[in-house]
């Protein structure tokens, strides 16, 4: 994993840690932040210590997987953002996965945004990605027109665990 930080206007985004077990649990408690996930929330903090054992392990076999995200003013987590290889979501093929999920109480505030952006950056400059993919449940209307609005083209729809989602392609500009 690349140990260099993403740095943002308001945002810093690093590894995720053991550390962030805490963060974790009041992020995927929430009902509300899994509406669109399936609606299935964390019941215990060993789910979440699951969920981080997962990220750690993709960052040793993939060299790269989802970052905590740190309001600088406050040095709070307030989420992840950033780049997984994605080898579950399509069945037909994996893929470089953009994703963002925050806290309750900072959305709508363009956090997600901004961390998205400096993720397909990063994805893109640094890690000479050719192209990102990303998925949004077609009725989850903030990530779509997130995901809209950084440049990522809606490239049709597919079925995942008897959802509908919206995929989107970005090609690497720089390739």
């Amino acid at each position: 994993m690349n140990s260099n930080l993403i740095e943002t206007k308001r945002l810093i985004l690093r590894p995720i840690t053991k550390n962030d077990v805490h963060d974790f649990f009041e992020l995927d408690a929430n009902p509300k932040v899994h509406l669109f996930l399936g609606n299935k929330p964390v019941k215990t903090i060993k789910e979440s210590e699951a969920m981080i054992d997962s990220i750690l392990k993709q960052y040793k076999t993939n060299g790269i997987g989802r970052l905590a995200i740190i309001k600088k003013t406050t040095n709070e987590c307030i989420g992840w953002a950033g780049l997984k290889y994605e080898e579950n979501l399509r069945k037909e093929f994996n893929y470089y996965d953009l994703g963002y999920r925050l806290k309750e109480q900072f959305w709508g505030k363009g956090y997600a945004t901004e961390a998205a952006i400096a993720s397909l950056n990063y994805g893109f400059k640094d890690l000479k990605l050719k192209e990102i993919g990303a998925a949004a449940d077609v009725n989850n209307m903030a990530s779509n027109t997130i995901l809209k609005k950084i440049g990522l083209k809606p490239a049709g729809t597919f079925t995942y665990e008897d959802t509908l989602c919206n995929w989107y392609l970005l090609q690497n500009p720089n390739l």
